[in-house]
């Protein structure tokens, strides 16, 4: 049975959304749309949102039929608040058909957790994605299939909350239970290793993060043997992730793997090649520090080339949106903006400018693009304090906040910058912020064609820690005061 504190997770709301899963809103084939949909409630039916009257002349079932379509179209438009009302409704209607024990309230707590996790609920979202996999574990097995939706819901959830070490091993639970089902070389386990290894970087578990991305590299190329234009997709997400885990050189090679086949079976100048170049480009403005011996890397120290290349490749393509065309100029910018070469980043700021001054739907861009700061360059902040960030504290975390106050020059520099932590101990949290923004670069503000200053601009970063982590600090203060 399921204990007390879970059970309330069918009539309270717990709203949690991982975003893969939602997508997959209507594309289950099983009949029943308890299969395609995971949310639950945290409170009772909006009295404000009764069922229509037509409905209390139907079944149970069809108005649950109806519940569903309902919450359906909200998720689809985007109405979460409204997808949160009608999940618990649902939540509702299951367990006084099927009972709270049931496969179908398993799917329809999933069905509410997702739709918390989407509106920050995630408490409620990991109290309804573990009263799922509880009622599968009862009605099914421990590795039966079905647990892998709630799982990675779970593990999404916790990520969100803080939580990584909770949510490596929600993952790697999930990923187990495919390769019991589906064999050790499935591919439905990428998403779940992609997941897993987000988890395990923000550990700070940089290596272990690059292993995971490798397994997934060789589940894609196994499964696209033979297509490698199919592989791209693949090689874009593994750069994403190995600059993420700051794998720079690695990042690199990635790129020009793509760029490599893209270029043999399309040709040089095809359009497919654009985003890969850029990124290459971009990968330029890191230096990789995780090698003790720096991979040779032949004449090429800068992304210029690429930048001046996707450009090229954007204007001569009469196929390629305006809007690409844009991005690719932008990016040869930033480039000049990143170095320095004013003038250059100048002209063609403002030949950009002129080009989406052209009618409305391009002032839109211009608004976005041109009208405010865009960061350009960031490195990572810590997320953790003590052990925290080790992923073996026990315990409940507290969170703290480093706010930044800031401005950003002509030149897309960071100026004036100053920073207070909450809790004001932790100066050392306060250091490593305080370095990361002023190192940031910035595609600097527009206002009539000319490049301008930016002002009172406010970042804040916040972090998890523990009580202990505070007292420790404290008492380290405190004994570095009494020796002055």
């Amino acid at each position: 049975m399921i204990n007390e504190k879970k059970y309330v997770a069918f009539s309270l709301a717990i709203s949690a959304a991982f975003a893969v899963q939602a997508q997959q809103i209507g594309n289950d084939d099983e009949s029943s749309p308890l299969d395609q949909v995971v949310p639950v409630a945290d409170a009772e039916p909006d009295p404000a949102e009764p069922v229509a009257a037509a409905e209390d002349e139907l079944t149970l079932d069809e108005q649950l039929a109806i519940e569903f379509e309902r919450y359906r179209r909200l998720v689809n438009e985007g109405a979460m608040d409204e997808a949160d009302v009608s999940a618990k409704r649902i939540v509702e209607m299951v367990i006084k058909i099927h009972g709270p024990e049931s496969l179908e309230a398993s799917k329809a707590l999933n069905n509410l957790a997702l739709v918390q996790h989407r509106n920050g609920q995630y408490d409620a979202a990991i109290q309804n994605f573990e009263s799922a996999v509880e009622i599968i574990e009862i009605r099914e097995d421990r590795l039966n299939e079905k647990l892998v939706n709630p799982l990675k819901g779970l593990g999404a959830a916790q990520l969100a909350n803080g939580r990584p070490d909770l949510a490596t091993k929600s993952f790697a639970r999930a990923t187990h239970i495919t390769h019991v089902n589906e064999g050790p070389h499935n591919i439905e386990q990428v998403e779940i290793l992609e997941s897993l290894a987000q988890s395990t970087l923000l550990l700070g578990d940089s290596k272990g993060a690059r292993n995971i991305i490798d397994r997934v590299h060789a589940l894609n190329v196994r499964h696209f043997e033979g297509d490698e234009l199919a592989l791209i997709p693949s090689l874009m997400r593994r750069a994403r992730w190995q600059h993420a885990a700051r794998y720079y050189n690695d990042e690199r090679a990635t790129y020009r793997r793509a760029i490599r086949i893209v270029e043999a079976k399309r040709g040089k100048d095809d359009p497919q090649l654009i985003l890969p170049l850029s990124k290459l480009g971009e990968s330029f403005y890191f230096v990789d520090t995780t090698q003790t011996i720096p991979q040779q890397q032949g004449l090429v120290s800068t992304g210029e080339m690429y930048f001046k290349r996707a450009a090229k490749i954007a204007a001569a393509s009469p196929e390629v949106d305006w809007r690409d065309v844009v991005r690719a100029k932008l990016a040869l910018a930033d480039y000049y903006v990143y170095n320095e070469a004013q003038n250059r980043a100048r002209k063609i700021y403002a030949d950009v400018w002129t080009f989406l001054s052209a009618d409305e739907e391009r002032l839109a861009s211009r608004r976005t693009l041109l009208e405010q700061p865009v960061l350009l360059r960031e490195g990572a902040l810590p997320k953790y304090i003590g052990k925290a960030g080790a992923g073996d504290a026990d315990g409940d975390f507290l969170t703290g906040i480093i706010r930044v106050d800031y401005t950003i020059s002509k030149r897309g520099r960071v100026r004036n910058i100053r920073t207070e932590a909450k809790p004001p101990q932790f100066t050392d949290m306060q250091r490593v912020v305080h370095r990361e923004i002023r190192q940031r670069v910035f595609r600097p503000k527009m206002m009539d064609g000319q490049l301008q200053t930016s002002d009172n601009l406010v970042f804040e970063h916040t972090f998890f820690y523990q009580q202990a982590d505070l007292d420790k600090v404290i008492s380290m203060q405190e004994e570095a005061a009494e020796r002055r």
